[in-house]
């Protein structure tokens, strides 16, 4: 880059020289020309004649060769080299603008890890993270990144996520904890349980979403590479009839002024502005994305979620925290600590996701002492001694069928009724949490034109409805099998418009067939399954329903801009073509038309990067 700017600007200072100071013999002036020509033009002299050999005869190369040459033919050296200074000022803002956004996506290469340190036979090694199998034990020191994904056997620290997830607030991790590749230790010595190899590991998965973004292109790409490979031989066509029809009636000494036209219509009708600025807006829309832990698969998904009419999603994982937490605990006639601590007792011999949030919820040691007896009932609960006492822990039938008068509770959630020696004690609800910014999510993507919100979820029907109820979702269907989950998605469907498209969310290992069902599926990266991470077109890392907001604004900014460049770069190219054809713009006008739209749109592609990082839109 620092190259090319020193040539530029030595091609300019010949430039000037050469066009603002008449020497007493014009030679030395065209010679100052030709030089600040081959410093700027000559190498796409060059690739222009390598292209043609190769049979890729008209592109941008060709079209600023023969420009050029022939306007040093007819004499007009100062417009030969400022349509070649000119062009490479906006090859230059190109460069520079690629480079932008290709660093906020690159940026994540950063975070691939060197080395992992590897416990074997009591002895530490320094190895890479390839080498590293499956249950081994890696350490990770105070400053370097975790090289693989594993659970914390030992150590306390602070997490910097921020290269994944786009959060600056580091996570707080404990024996216990999974953590995930690529993120940076910052201050405790973790011991780390290695759970998969490094190939399946998240950075390695990040990565290669990271490099191959780019493969996939959306249709506005898709058009401008086709309509650039038959433009181009139409007005290199149009530009040689140009030339020669009107000198053929009006008499050939009009040839050179004809001549002067074509060469002019020729430097206007170069498609760069067009063929750079439109995957350059989406490229921009990637990289933006990326930088707040939002990984899009290819600008073809950016597109369609631009055009999102529908969002669907899964309930568990998705728009809860798919942990059970105790929410509420009714005692009577007993402290609520003392219920909580026999009821904590009583379940602490499971290892059920219900037991495990009781024994969070009592927040102290099980002593195994004051558990004499433990029995499952089939269906209805357990019964338990603790420190002496008959606990039932159970359902409404454990009641019932051992004629303990009860009260019921109508809250949503798992409700577990307790009797002790016989007598009802209050009820204990374990229920999942809704996440803190899945309502206003759904508030959110009405006001950004969503024109319906849909919930699919295996979870009973009176949790399904309370849960949609609660964050305002038009429309939830419960109890659903994932072949029961496909189904629907085929159905809702059928209710969208011809453009418009169906967004589904979800995170588990049964999404994985409706995030590929549907017309762009979105992943929950954080936590989410890796099947499902496979089969979405988009990976929110963060696991916040927010940033489904935040992806879709993308979408529609880099739509914006990029269909601002197409209406800008058509509409000026027509309208200087049309003068330059009728011989009203001189090439000066024609450098403009080309390399100024190039810049302009270019510059506005540059605006698809900066994305707004707010939980609530």
């Amino acid at each position: 880059m620092k190259k090319r700017v020193i040539q530029i600007l030595i091609a300019l200072l010949l430039f000037m020289i050469s066009l603002l100071i008449p020497f007493e013999k014009v030679w030395i002036n065209n010679i100052l020309y030709i030089l600040s020509y081959m410093i700027v033009g000559l190498k796409i002299v060059w690739k222009a004649l390598r292209n043609i050999s190769r049979g890729k005869v008209f592109d941008e190369n060709f079209l600023m060769t023969i420009a050029t040459i022939g306007a040093f033919a007819i004499g007009e050296f100062p417009e030969a080299v400022a349509v070649m200074l000119f062009y490479q000022v906006g090859e230059l803002f190109q460069d520079y603008a690629v480079d932008k956004s290709r660093k906020s996506i690159v940026s994540l290469m950063d975070i691939r890890p060197d080395f992992a340190n590897v416990k074997r036979e009591n002895e530490i090694l320094k190895v890479s993270p390839d080498e590293v199998k499956i249950g081994e034990t890696i350490l990770v020191k105070p400053g370097e990144k975790i090289p693989l994904d594993g659970k914390i056997i030992e150590g306390n620290s602070m997490l910097d996520m921020s290269s994944l997830t786009g959060e600056s607030l580091p996570k707080e991790v404990n024996p216990g904890d999974e953590v995930l590749s690529g993120c940076m230790n910052q201050n405790g010595l973790l011991t780390i349980k290695v759970a998969k190899e490094f190939g399946e590991s998240t950075i390695s998965k990040i990565l290669d979403l990271v490099e191959n973004a780019s493969s996939k292109k959306s249709k506005s790409e898709n058009f401008i590479s086709k309509f650039a490979k038959f433009y181009t031989p139409i007005v290199v066509l149009i530009a040689v009839l140009l030339a020669i029809v009107p000198p053929f009636f009006l008499g050939w000494a009009t040839f050179i002024t004809w001549l002067y036209r074509a060469l002019t219509f020729l430097v206007v009708s170069c498609p760069c502005a067009l063929v750079i600025s439109i995957p350059l807006g989406f490229f921009g829309g990637i990289g933006g994305a990326s930088k707040i832990g939002i990984l899009v698969k290819g600008s073809n998904y950016l597109e369609a979620l631009a055009n999102t009419e529908i969002v669907v999603f899964d309930k568990t994982g998705t728009l809860t925290e798919g942990t059970f937490e105790v929410q509420t605990i009714k005692a009577v006639g007993i402290s609520k600590n003392e219920l909580l601590k026999l009821v904590a007792h009583a379940e602490s011999y499971s290892n059920h996701p219900i037991s495990l949030s009781l024994r969070k919820a009592y927040n102290q040691e099980i002593n195994p002492n004051f558990i004499s007896k433990t029995e499952e009932l089939s269906g209805l609960g357990i019964l338990a001694k603790v420190e002496g006492k008959d606990i039932l822990i159970g359902n409404e039938k454990l009641m019932e069928k051992k004629q303990i008068s009860y009260t019921r509770s109508n809250e949503i959630g798992t409700i577990l009724y307790v009797a002790i020696e016989g007598k009802y004690a209050g009820y204990i609800v374990i229920a999942d949490k809704i996440k803190p910014d899945a309502k206003q999510t759904i508030q959110n993507l009405k006001i950004n034109d969503i024109k319906q919100t849909i919930m699919l979820t295996g979870d009973r029907k009176i949790i399904g409805e309370s849960v949609a109820k609660e964050l305002g979702i038009d429309k939830v269907y419960t109890e659903l099998l994932p072949s029961g989950k496909a189904e629907k998605l085929e159905e809702i469907k059928k209710k969208k418009s011809e453009k418009g498209k169906i967004a589904f969310v979800g995170d588990g290992i049964n999404d994985a067939p409706v995030l590929a069902l549907s017309d762009i599926g979105i992943a929950m990266g954080g936590l989410g399954s890796d099947s499902a991470i496979e089969a979405a077109d988009i990976v929110i890392m963060t696991d916040e329903p927010s940033k489904i907001v935040n992806s879709i604004k993308i979408a529609k900014k880099t739509i914006r801009i990029v269909k601002q460049n197409i209406f800008f770069a058509i509409f000026i190219k027509i309208a200087v073509l049309c003068l330059s054809a009728f011989g009203l713009s001189t090439m000066w006008e024609a450098v403009f038309a080309d390399v100024g739209v190039s810049v302009i749109a270019i510059l506005n592609s540059l605006r698809a990067l900066n994305v707004e990082n707010k939980k609530s839109i």
